[in-house]
């Protein structure tokens, strides 16, 4: 996908997971919206920074990264809502893209990716990408829904690594 499908994509996801953690036309869910959209968004457009140094679609765009940005709120205490961002792009990247990513680099360049998507330049690519945010926004609502809350708030596991001395 290209920028602009990213950025779309992580206004959306943002739009969508504050109205599933926070259910409402309130202020609470506003202040949910507003407090996520920031962070979802850069992390959505973080992998291509690829594109200034690295290999695109290798340096900044494998699973290692992205337990970077899972981690770092657990150590820090911030930066929580940005591995929705980097998650999301690459599933735009890996559903969307006809190209893929190299998930495994830098152990491997092999790029993964599925037949469903479509070249950054189509004209379909706003379209793949509104059809994948929605789909992204299901299984985050299932999960939510069905499997445990998405507490998007990590500053208790933060705590707790710092009980351990992390």
């Amino acid at each position: 996908m290209n920028k602009r499908g990213h950025v779309l994509n992580g206004l959306l996801l943002a739009l969508g997971l504050g109205f599933i953690v926070e259910p409402g036309l309130d202020a609470a869910t506003a202040t949910t919206v507003a407090e996520i959209t920031v962070p979802v968004v850069l992390g959505a457009l973080f992998p291509d920074v690829d594109t200034a140094f690295g290999r695109h679609r290798k340096t900044l765009h494998s699973l290692p990264v992205l337990a970077i940005f899972l981690a770092y709120p657990i150590f820090f205490g911030n930066l929580q809502y940005v591995w929705i961002g980097v998650l999301t792009h690459y599933v735009l990247d890996v559903v969307g893209s006809r190209r893929g990513i190299a998930l495994f680099h830098p152990f491997s360049d092999r790029e993964f990716g599925m037949p469903s998507g479509v070249t950054t330049s189509s004209k379909y690519a706003d379209l793949v990408t509104v059809i994948i945010t929605a789909i992204e926004l299901a299984a985050f609502w299932a999960i939510h829904t069905y499997l445990f809350t998405l507490d998007l708030d990590l500053s208790a596991v933060s705590e707790a690594a710092a009980g351990f001395g992390l």
